[in-house]
């Protein structure tokens, strides 16, 4: 972070004043102090690169940190300089900035709506766990969290901004969209609880939708949430266009709301002990009966002393008479009873709740040991009882809980606007943890000791007379904690639909992710109007499912995928222990952050699988778009340095010892010769490797500039982008690597000694063909070509020389028909066999048929060897034709030796020209004039003589001996031009240029029209003498050929049998 700053810093005096020297010219004294600062005298070349410290220190002192929305204020402030504002530094303390927000983050809907309703399913014991598991999840988190935001400045962005710059723009991308989704999602839920607690405990009479039968209650309820929900998003959402403002106004109300419903509760509990409140519940044997459909809780009334049906036997027996016939069996065979909804904290209940009780949908709320008679009833009655509306168990608790520990990301949200955040978010989160704990823990004790266990189970207080459950049991009244709750789910869901537009503005200006760029623009002001819009459309889709038990779980998986990720990533940093990792917050460790990544992956499965691996799916997706699709960023992450870790562990574990045969592939090192304008020369010779290739192994591409580094660095550089793009169009996975030497011939050397590292090195080297090296008066082409073939074989690596490498296929082109054919002369360790089989495997040669021929000799038995390679080739699991071609000895031809005999009379007189004075004189001058186009000329050209260095500017003082002996030189020279005509072929080249005619004839009579041939390449002479000779046996060899490999092995076996 510090270097991306540094060159970011422009080079203004602090006023340091400093004379004009005499010994300056006017345009030096010009640059000002910091470049010729007395003392800094010996760095004064460097200052615009690397500023003085005091101009660092100054810098970072005046470093502004705004928050989320107010980017456009800065570049507003930075276009019109007279207009600058004066910016307030931020100033908020830990409690205001970080303890009261958590808080009122974390306290919510659930508190007030369910919790009793989890108590009285799961008990208390199994209430302690759920709260212990969610708990812990949010404290390691949150230390992980704190490591984080105090390891250096967090700008606002809170959680995003930490993973996206802890793990990458991918994960960073995946976790900031997840975490947007799940607070989009708990700004439904807000709004869901607050019309659940509008139309059911405060004004039932505004249901638009009623039910039309006794079981069309629940359809009718989620129909008026969705009508009521979508009235209320709009409200809320033009609220937070109109004016952040009024959101944060209002903040400190819907707090108090919170604190003062929680205190209610207490209050209560400590009065219960006393003085119970009065809920009378009305039960039928052991079954809880709804107060909804009757006042009375009795069989029967004595009205003017007369015994007549109450209200509860009209609706059992269906009559106002005293008659048994229409009655419910059950009705007729249990006793009606009163007990008390509130028994108090003094009355013992609390041992009957210790245990779970969970239902299934549909089943009626009993009280465990209370007489009754086990009878069925009427089916048609069973609206008359409080029923489960949905089935329960603790994983689904588990889901629907998690979200009321959710928050503890709201003061590093707030980084921004602190005093000291790397003080004041960990202080200020794990305290406010650590209250929610504790008043959770409480919660569950005192509901489970003050509440009997079927109100407990009453989700909608359907037996306390349509009272809120929890407000049963607060003091003074249960208005306290109807309305305080519904003020503050309505603020938490406005704070919802304010922060998760503003984390997703965050995401589009960092530009990680295409396709929502247009959701980083707003208003003038910086809202982000067009991310506001997409927020209020998905949290609608929450509002749809209406179901505030359904969504809670959905925004359990988001919460949980970003708690995990922030777990993750204070993991790996501590792991890798990466240099900038130096975290304020001491209190933290690898085991701590694993351990709270484990129980949020089990959080996962346990609450919803399916929602688990859904959110897997949409994090893994989001992720593979930002590696293929999104901006590359470079933000010194830890999955870097994970990476490289890995890296260098697979390294270390190569370098035990060579890959076994079976596990060989060429490793290809190619050299590309680039022309005067850098660019490639023989592109084919990438489309060549990639198709060779597919993506897998080593590939490395390496050229050479000839030069003084110093001087070339910068085309160097240009060199090698030139390549990478090039490798880019033609989809070479692989690396560049380019070397300015003094000689090409050394570079080349020096690429094949030291390209690769450790295991990961080049095992088979890519070699152009010389073209035009007859043509050419200079032989340094062909022998920079000849010396770099016996580079390779003295380090042991495999050769493929593509000749006519214009004529290879393209990557776009497909061959239907044809064959590769293979020329098996002499065994090179399998070279020949593998490479068709790899260049099978890509589409272009995929319907090529493979063709593999061998030569034997007069005195080898041509059937039996046709039947051994057949089985050698079925062994070796590779589908090819075999056929054996027989070649008869026979005498020298005509042409054999005319051939030869041209080959050594042009060498030898070459070489005579080459010798003589004045073509050296003429030469050094010509490599003078031309000295600029020559140093790029050639990969294979050495520009420089071989002899001794020429100067370049040759003085001669002539004497007699010196004019006598240049004579005789002359004449010498014109007599060595007069042998020529009668020199006599070599016999050892007459046979070498015997084989590779009838050689040639054979292979051009046989695979004429092969889409490729591969045969052995022989090797050098061991003479340098040869060099040329050898030359022309290539070319021999292969002529008449459209497209030709020649390959060498590297002396090693790399193709087996054995599986």
């Amino acid at each position: 972070m510090v270097t991306v700053a540094i060159c970011l810093f422009s080079l203004h005096g602090h006023g340091n004043h400093k004379e004009n020297s005499p010994f300056l010219n006017a345009a030096e004294a010009s640059k000002g102090g910091d470049y010729y600062d007395r003392n800094l005298a010996l760095f004064e070349e460097e200052l615009d690169i690397r500023p003085k410290v005091s101009s660092l220190l100054g810098k970072l002192v005046n470093y502004t940190n705004l928050t989320q929305g107010v980017k456009e204020h800065e570049e507003a402030e930075n276009t019109d300089g007279s207009k600058k504002k004066v910016s307030k530094s931020p100033s908020m303390g830990t409690l205001m900035g970080v303890y009261l927000p958590c808080m009122q983050n974390i306290f919510g809907v659930i508190l007030f709506l369910r919790l009793t309703w989890m108590v009285g399913m799961a008990g208390v014991l199994q209430s302690f766990l759920i709260v212990l598991l969610c708990c812990c999840c949010t404290m390691l988190t949150t230390i992980s969290m704190s490591a984080i935001a105090t390891n250096g400045v967090v700008p606002a962005g809170g959680s995003y901004f930490m993973i996206s710059r802890s793990l990458g723009p991918e994960f960073g991308g995946a976790v900031g969209l997840c975490f947007y989704l799940g607070t989009t999602f708990a700004g439904a839920m807000y709004i869901l609880g607050a019309i659940e607690i509008l139309l059911t405990y405060i004004v039932p009479q505004a249901a638009i939708f009623h039910p039309s039968g006794a079981h069309d209650a629940s359809s009718a309820m989620l129909n008026n949430m969705r009508v009521y929900g979508t009235l209320f998003l709009i409200l809320m959402a033009v609220v937070v266009f109109v004016g952040v403002k009024y959101v944060n106004k209002f903040a400190s109300l819907f707090l108090a709301c919170v604190v003062i419903s929680i205190l209610s509760i207490y209050a209560g509990a400590i009065k219960s002990i006393f003085d119970p409140p009065e809920f009378p519940i009305c039960m039928l044997g052991n079954r809880t009966l709804s107060r909804e459909y009757f006042d009375v809780c009795a069989k029967t009334v004595v009205k003017d002393n007369i015994t007549v049906a109450s209200k509860l036997w009209e609706l059992f027996c269906h009559t106002t008479n005293l008659t048994t016939e229409n009655c419910d069996e059950y009705f007729l065979m249990n006793n009606v009873s009163e007990i008390a909804g509130i028994p108090g904290a003094a009355s013992g209940i609390l041992k009957d709740n210790l245990w779970s009780n969970y239902l299934e949908k549909g089943e009626i709320l009993e009280k465990a040991h209370h007489p009754s008679v086990d009878v069925a009833g009427q089916k048609n009655n069973l609206h008359l009882y409080v029923l489960s509306d949905i089935a329960t168990s603790f994983m689904v608790l588990v889901g629907i809980f998690f979200p009321s520990v959710t928050g503890i990301m709201a003061g590093s949200n707030r980084s921004g606007d602190l005093k000291d955040a790397q003080k004041s978010i960990p202080v200020g989160t794990i305290l406010a943890i650590v209250t929610t704990s504790l008043v959770y823990f409480s919660c569950v004790l005192l509901f489970g000791a003050c509440i009997e266990g079927v109100v407990l189970r009453d989700k909608f207080g359907d037996a306390v007379n349509k009272n809120l459950v929890v407000g049963t049991l607060s003091w003074p009244s249960p208005w306290v904690i109807v309305i305080g709750s519904f003020f503050s789910t309505c603020g938490a869901g406005l704070q919802s639909l304010t922060g998760a537009p503003r984390l997703l503005q965050a995401i589009a200006k960092d530009n990680i992710i295409p396709f929502l760029w247009i959701f980083g623009h707003g208003k003038a002001n910086g809202e982000p109007t067009w991310a506001l819009l997409l927020t209020a459309l998905i949290a609608e889709l929450g509002i749809l499912i209406a179901s505030l038990d359904m969504v809670a779980p959905i925004l359990s998986m988001f919460f949980l995928m970003c708690y995990l990720f922030v777990n993750l990533a204070c993991a790996v940093q501590t792991l890798l222990r990466t240099p900038n990792w130096r975290p304020r917050f001491k209190y933290y460790h690898w085991a701590l952050s694993f351990l709270g990544m484990s129980i949020c992956l089990a959080l996962m499965f346990i609450s919803s699988w399916y929602y688990a691996l859904v959110a897997m799916l949409i994090a893994g997706m989001i992720y593979k778009y930002i590696e293929y699709q999104g901006a590359e960023k470079e933000w010194g992450d830890g999955i870097r340095g994970l990476s490289l870790s890995a890296a260098r562990y697979a390294l270390l574990r190569l370098e035990e010892g060579p890959p076994h045969t079976k596990n060989w592939r060429p490793q290809l090192l190619v050299l590309l010769k680039l022309d005067e304008d850098l660019h490639v020369k023989y592109p084919r010779l990438l489309t060549f490797a990639s198709q060779l290739k597919a993506g897998k192994g080593l590939t490395i591409i390496g050229s050479v500039i000839q030069g003084n580094f110093l001087e070339t660095y910068g085309e160097a550089q240009a060199a090698e982008q030139t390549i990478k793009n090039m490798m880019d169009i033609e989809k070479v996975k692989g690396f560049c690597q380019v070397v300015v030497a003094n000689k090409v011939r050394e570079g080349i050397a020096h690429l094949i000694q030291s390209c690769g590292l450790g295991g990961m090195k080049h095992n088979t080297v890519v070699l152009g063909w010389p073209y035009g090296w007859r043509q050419s008066e200079d032989p340094r082409s062909w022998k920079t070509f000849i010396g770099t073939v016996r580079c390779t074989t003295a380090a042991h690596l495999a050769l493929l020389v593509p000749k006519n490498v214009s004529f290879y296929p393209s990557n776009h082109e497909r061959y239907n028909e044809g064959n590769i054919d293979v020329w098996w002369i002499v065994h090179d360790g399998g070279m020949l066999m593998l490479l068709p089989f790899l260049l099978k495997q890509h589409k272009v040669w995929r319907k090529c048929k493979m063709r593999i021929f061998t030569v034997a000799q007069m005195d080898d038995n041509s059937i039996q060897m046709k039947k051994d390679l057949a089985t050698f080739l079925y062994q070796l699991r590779i589908e090819a034709e075999v056929e054996v071609v027989e070649m008869h000895n026979s005498d020298i031809s005509a042409y054999t030796y005319e051939r030869t005999l041209m080959m050594e009379q042009r060498s030898q007189m070459l070489r005579q020209m080459r010798l003589t004075k004045t073509e050296r004189e003429r030469e050094a001058q010509l490599v003078k004039d031309r000295h600029s186009v020559a140093r790029l000329e050639s990969l294979y050209s050495d520009e420089e003589d071989e002899g001794d260095p020429v100067p370049e500017n040759i003085q001669m003082t002539w004497t007699k001996e010196k004019c006598d002996a240049e004579k005789r030189n002359r004449g010498s020279a014109v007599g060595s031009f007069r042998d020529l005509i009668s020199i006599k072929p070599n016999q050892s080249n007459v046979r070498r240029m015997h084989t590779a005619v009838k050689l040639n004839e054979v292979i051009v009579n046989r695979s004429h029209d092969a889409r490729l041939v591969l045969l052995n390449m022989p090797g050098p002479p061991k003479n340098t003498d040869g060099d040329e000779n050898y030359m022309e046996f290539l070319e021999v060899l292969t002529e008449g050929l459209e497209r030709v490999l020649l390959v060498r092995g590297g002396g090693r076996e790399v193709i087996t049998i054995y599986s």
